[in-house]
């Protein structure tokens, strides 16, 4: 095994890590923080936490380094975590109940009813290094950590879980891919603000001495310009898709993705661009991670995570039962599956995506593959949408190069009259949409979440 696999800590005991004091811990640019830097700033915070009689604080960072300083200081000092899933101001006040003070840096716009404290490397250094003389191992299961959903087509819902929960999962990543990874560096495209990126983007590459970035990359080329035959990039279908011939390529160790479905010309195209096929993750807030793929063809299985118990239900909807979900219980999910064995699958779609149309069951996930089926369409998104107090099923659309070439050929109208008369070879007339959008690209959030508030803007 590696080195970098066998130095694997877990977050319980890794401030005693014998680390060099230089060892780079993040970077940027230029700039490093060492494990020095991180054990002096922990400490730092920690005094700063213990005096304040908050208990309940939400971490606020575009800083990952930063983030990481709170988060374990947070645990020392005995707090509970808290992870809003967008920094918006509003969205800010709005989950005011769950929390007593706001940790932020200078990237994050606060609001100033809010109770905050501000945290920046200077103020930390500023402060007199008392890093204690032996680090006391962490009781993981007594610091709780409260994630939340998306909230993109809803309000976000609290998902309470324990570092213990996530440090189970850290595990069974480095046993997966740590030997892989060795003397690596990481770059990401996702906010440590969710499961994944908190997972993948800072406490396993803190927990096996692998340096990160501090910020995110934004843009497709920024990803060939700062990576190389080192680099492990945890990223989205939202970025992966957007990458072309135009931006050049690289050969990285390795590509993650996860947060949405990744087309397999999407796969394809990454591994010809970045040198590496992407492992995909399935997962959920509520879960973490289920499963894993390399998806060499459309139809490839998925396999589910070591530690994993799988069954389905009666309506062949996926149930699951881990230590890091409960290893007590089973959580059942919306996810119609199919296994060839234990522990492959193929994903059927989700059963909570049927709308009654009239009275009418109708499957968008149905609905979304028929018109994916057509050479026309790239990509396709079914939603439904209530006007004239009618239900009715619209969508938005993503056309591939001969789509656009008949679209010209034919115009709008014929185009849609044909689009449709195609559909009626599948589909009862209820359950074909009766407006279309056509967009370049879906719109998503940097987790790869459809955006279903934006979408429903296209129709109004």
């Amino acid at each position: 095994m590696s080195s970098a696999s066998s130095t694997r800590l877990s977050l319980a005991a890794l401030m005693q890590a014998k680390r060099s004091e230089q060892s780079p811990v993040a970077y940027h640019r230029n700039t490093h923080f060492t494990w020095g830097d991180f054990q002096q700033h922990v400490t730092a915070l920690v005094q700063q936490l213990k005096s304040q009689p908050a208990h309940d604080i939400a971490l606020c960072f575009g800083n990952s380094y930063l983030f990481s300083v709170s988060l374990v200081a947070c645990a020392y000092a005995e707090k509970s975590i808290v992870l809003p899933g967008n920094y918006q101001p509003e969205a800010l006040k709005a989950l005011y109940d769950h929390y007593d003070l706001v940790l932020h840096d200078g990237d994050v716009d606060v609001p100033d009813t809010l109770t905050t404290l501000s945290v920046e490397v200077q103020s930390l250094r500023a402060q007199q290094d008392k890093r204690p003389a032996v680090w006391r191992e962490l009781d993981l299961a007594a610091t709780p950590v409260t994630l939340f959903t998306s909230g993109s087509s809803g309000t976000p819902k609290a998902i309470a879980k324990t570092l213990k929960q996530l440090d189970i999962e850290v595990a069974i990543l480095d046993q997966l891919w740590g030997e892989h990874l060795a003397d690596t560096r990481v770059e990401s495209t996702v906010s440590h603000q969710h499961i994944y990126g908190l997972l993948f983007r800072v406490l396993w590459p803190l927990c096996s001495a692998r340096p990160f970035a501090v910020y995110n990359l934004e843009f497709p080329e920024q990803i060939v310009q700062r990576t190389d035959s080192t680099t492990t990039l945890i990223s989205s279908p939202a970025l992966l898709k957007r990458m072309t011939a135009e931006h050049g390529s690289v050969d990285m160790r390795s590509v993650f993705s996860s947060g949405g479905p990744l087309p397999n010309h999407a796969a394809l195209h990454a591994q010809q661009h970045l040198g590496s096929l992407p492992i995909e993750v399935f997962g959920s807030t509520e879960t973490g991670g289920i499963a894993y793929r390399k998806q060499h063809a459309i139809n490839t299985a998925w396999t589910l995570f070591p530690g994993i118990d799988a069954a389905l239900n009666h309506e062949n909807c996926l149930k699951l039962r881990s230590p890091h979900i409960d290893e007590n219980a089973w959580y059942q999910t919306a996810d119609e599956c199919y296994f060839h064995d234990s522990i492959h699958f193929e994903l059927r779609g989700r059963t909570d995506r049927i709308v009654k149309v009239e009275e009418k069951r109708i499957s968008l996930v149905e609905v979304e593959k028929r018109l994916e089926q057509l050479p026309w369409i790239e990509e396709s998104v079914v939603i439904p949408l209530e006007e004239s107090q009618r239900l009715s099923l619209v969508s938005i659309i993503v056309l591939t190069v001969e789509g656009e070439h008949k679209l010209n050929e034919l115009g709008k109208g014929k185009f849609w009259i044909e689009l449709r008369n195609t559909l009626r070879h599948w589909l009862e007339p209820l359950a074909i949409p009766r407006k279309y959008r056509v967009v370049k690209a879906i719109p998503l959030n940097s987790q790869g979440k459809r955006q279903v508030a934006e979408m429903e803007k296209l129709f109004q």
